[in-house]
C-alpha cells in the first residue's frame, strides 16, 4: 500500500504525481473563483467538467473537473442567483435531472412534463428543495423583492446539456412554428418576434411592468407539488453528536415520511439518477466522524462556518484541507471523509449524493467495533484486552 499523507493545515501540499496543481483539488472547488456568467436577470457559477480544458479558470478548478469527471460521479454543481422579479428562462436539461436548495429569497415554479402530464405551478421559499427530473420544461421566478439564490445539483459528470425555450421558438423555421403554435396572424405574427442580441438564460426586461400587467403565482395541489418541491427546513433532524442532519431522500415503505413527503420520496425513486439531498449542522468544534458510502458519491457546498477535511482513497492516499463560505467538496463512492467545524460557529453545508434509493453509509465506530478483538489484536500487534478500552 502507498503511503502518502498529505495535509493543508492553512498550507499548499504537493501532489504525488504532479506537484504543479495540489491534490487536493482533486475534492475541493473554490467556486467563488470561478468564471461568474452575468446575465439581466442575474449570474451563474459552476464547478463542472468541461472538455476544452481553455473553458477552466485555472488549474485548480481543471483538476475538480476531471475528477468528478473521471470517478464517473453523476454530479455537477452551480449556483443561481436571481434579481428581483428576474426569471430562469423556461428550460430542459437533455442529459440530467436537477435538484435544488433555495439558499435565500422566494420564487414561483414551473414544471412541464410530457403531453398528458398535468403543468404544475408552485411557490417556494428559503430552505425548501426543488426537483425537476430530465427533460420537463421548467422555469424560476423570483418573485420577493431580494435576490434568490440557489444551490443547484444536476445528475451529470459530462458537460450539462440545456436548451432554452426562446432558443428553441428561433431556432425553429417560422412557417413550422407559425404551424405548430396557429397564431392569430399565422407566420406574420410569429415574424414579429425579434431575438435579443444578449442571452436571456436568466431574463429582466427592463420594460417588465409595460410588457406585463396581471401576474399569478398559481399554486398547484400538494399531491402534484410534492412531487417536484420538498420542504427540507420543516423536515424531521436527525441529531448525532457532532450536529444535526435533515433529509430530501427515498424511504423504503415511507418510512418516517408524512404524506406529502412519502409523494417525494416516490417521484426521487420512479426517476433513474436522481440525487439524495441533506443539510448538515456540524456544531462548534462537532466532528461529523470518519465514514464512506456504499452506493453513492457525495458533493457539498458549504453555507456557512468553516471547517477541515479528510479523505483516504484506496490507495493509502490522503488529503486534509481547510474549507469555508463558497467552497464545493467532492467525496468519490467508498473514499472514507470526515469533516470537522473549527469555527466559533456552526459549519452548515448543503450535501448531494448520487442516489435516489437508500443511502448506505458505514462508519469508522461500527466497523472498528464489528471487528472481532482478536482480529485486531492480531492486525495492530496490541494485546487483545486493550480493544476492550473502545466504548461500546
Amino acid at each position: 500500500m502507498k503511503e502518502t499523507n498529505i495535509k493543508d493545515d492553512g498550507t499548499s501540499s504537493p501532489k504525488p504525481d504532479e506537484k504543479s496543481v495540489d491534490f487536493k483539488f482533486q475534492f475541493l472547488n473554490h467556486l467563488e473563483k470561478s468564471k461568474v456568467y452575468k446575465y439581466p436577470g442575474g449570474e451563474i457559477q459552476w464547478a463542472r467538467f468541461r472538455k476544452d480544458v481553455k473553458e477552466y479558470q485555472s488549474d485548480e478548478e481543471m483538476e475538480f473537473g476531471k475528477s468528478i469527471n473521471n470517478h464517473r460521479s453523476k454530479m455537477t454543481f452551480g449556483t443561481l442567483r436571481i434579481k428581483s422579479k428576474g426569471l430562469r428562462a423556461p428550460h430542459w436539461h437533455f442529459n440530467a435531472n436537477e435538484h435544488g436548495y433555495l439558499l435565500q429569497g422566494t420564487a414561483w415554479i414551473g414544471v412541464i412534463g410530457a403531453d398528458d402530464s398535468v403543468i404544475t405551478t408552485y411557490n417556494v421559499t428559503a430552505g425548501q428543495v426543488i426537483f425537476f427530473p430530465r427533460n420537463t420544461v421548467h422555469w424560476v421566478k423570483n418573485v420577493g423583492s431580494d435576490d434568490c439564490v440557489f444551490l443547484l445539483f444536476f445528475t451529470t459528470h459530462e458537460e450539462l446539456q440545456t436548451l432554452d425555450v426562446d432558443d428553441a421558438f428561433f431556432s425553429t423555421p417560422e412557417d413550422i412554428a407559425a404551424r405548430a403554435l396557429k397564431p392569430q396572424g399565422g407566420v406574420n405574427f410569429i415574424r414579429t418576434f425579434k431575438k435579443q442580441v444578449e442571452d436571456q438564460a436568466v431574463n429582466l426586461p427592463p420594460n417588465l411592468n409595460e410588457l406585463v400587467q396581471n401576474a399569478t403565482y398559481v399554486q398547484s395541489p400538494d399531491n402534484l407539488v410534492w412531487q417536484y418541491f420538498y420542504n427540507l427546513k420543516g423536515s424531521a433532524e436527525y441529531p448525532f453528536p457532532g450536529g444535526i442532519f435533515q433529509w430530501a431522500r427515498y424511504r423504503i415503505n415511507g418510512t418516517g415520511l408524512n404524506e406529502t413527503e412519502k409523494i417525494f420520496s416516490e417521484s426521487l425513486n420512479k426517476h433513474e439518477n436522481t440525487l439524495t439531498l441533506a443539510t448538515l449542522r456540524i456544531f462548534s468544534n462537532g466532528l461529523g466522524q470518519p465514514h464512506f458510502h456504499f452506493n453513492a458519491n457525495e458533493m457539498g457546498y458549504v453555507i456557512s462556518g468553516c471547517g477541515q477535511v479528510g479523505v483516504i482513497l484506496s490507495s493509502g492516499v490522503t488529503a486534509n484541507f481547510n474549507i469555508g463560505i463558497g467552497d464545493v467538496i467532492f467525496f468519490p463512492v467508498g473514499t472514507q471523509h470526515y469533516i470537522k467545524s473549527v469555527c466559533d460557529e456552526d459549519l452548515l453545508l448543503i450535501l448531494a449524493y448520487s442516489t435516489g434509493n437508500q443511502l448506505e453509509t458505514l462508519r469508522m465506530n461500527k466497523y472498528f467495533r464489528g471487528t472481532a478483538d482478536h482480529i485486531l489484536a492480531q492486525l495492530f500487534f496490541k494485546k487483545q484486552a486493550e480493544f476492550k478500552k473502545f466504548s461500546n
